[in-house]
């Protein structure tokens, strides 16, 4: 749409600024073309206050006074992550020494995916010397080696391709005020709200949202997770698919 069709439709949402030497939008200017978004506002602050946006790229013409609790930001490797992604696209394996909790050493792992549980970035990876599917802290790489090929099938990945529905509902130890408050801030439906998530990422949601420590106090715990049980269930019967479908495929090769 050109600017003077947008004046004959919408003329109330512009005006013209001489200093600017340019159309800018009124303060009472509403919509008409975009279905104004809370939450795609509220993201846009908070990419503006993490740098990931600047100022001209916000729809705010008065910015608000605003701030956020900070992140702890964990620096990746540049480098690194261009050859992780690589491995990646190549399907291929790389050498990594990787720094675990107990020791420093080298790995062969075939990556096939990204994912951010919330603080940090992992790598889904092949393990080659577990024959398995794991999670790679990407900070925890200290080294690069060379990529060779390697017989696997991101598919065989039956916890990353399933995913689990997580039931959330306001901890049984509220008073009735209590849960309608949390119903209320979590957008619940009839005392629940579904989350989907994959199963090899939901272990971290359970853990970022405290789902696992039932000894909390309800006031600090706030929810509750419905199936824990199932979706611990779910995760060890995909570790065992994952399993038989590698087993089967190389007893196919």
């Amino acid at each position: 749409m050109d600017l003077r069709h947008y004046r004959d439709v919408a003329g109330e949402n512009i005006e013209y600024n001489a200093t600017e030497k340019s159309y800018l939008p009124t303060k009472d200017m509403r919509p008409r073309f975009l279905r104004v978004s809370a939450n795609r506002i509220l993201l846009q602050l908070r990419a503006f206050l993490t740098g990931a946006l600047q100022r001209e790229d916000l729809w705010y013409r008065d910015l608000p006074a605003v701030d956020m609790a900070p992140d702890i930001v964990r620096h990746v490797d540049a480098d690194l992550l261009r050859a992780i992604l690589i491995a990646i696209r190549s399907r291929q394996a790389v050498d990594v020494r990787y720094q675990s909790l107990t020791s420093s050493r080298w790995r062969a792992i075939a990556p096939h995916a990204l994912a951010f549980d919330g603080y940090r970035w992992h790598l889904r990876a092949w393990c080659c010397e577990r024959s398995d599917f794991r999670d790679f802290v990407l900070t925890r790489i200290d080294e690069l080696g060379v990529m060779r090929p390697v017989d696997y099938d991101p598919e065989d990945d039956v916890e990353w391709t399933t995913k689990v529905t997580l039931k959330l509902c306001p901890h049984a130890g509220l008073s009735e005020e209590q849960k309608q408050a949390i119903q209320r801030d979590y957008s619940m439906v009839d005392g629940c709200r579904d989350i989907e998530v994959r199963l090899s990422m939901a272990y971290y949601f359970i853990m970022r949202m405290n789902l696992d420590l039932k000894d909390l106090p309800p006031a600090r715990a706030q929810i509750a997770l419905q199936n824990l049980e199932e979706v611990q269930a779910a995760i060890q019967e995909a570790k065992i698919a994952s399993k038989e479908r590698v087993e089967a495929r190389l007893s196919r090769a």
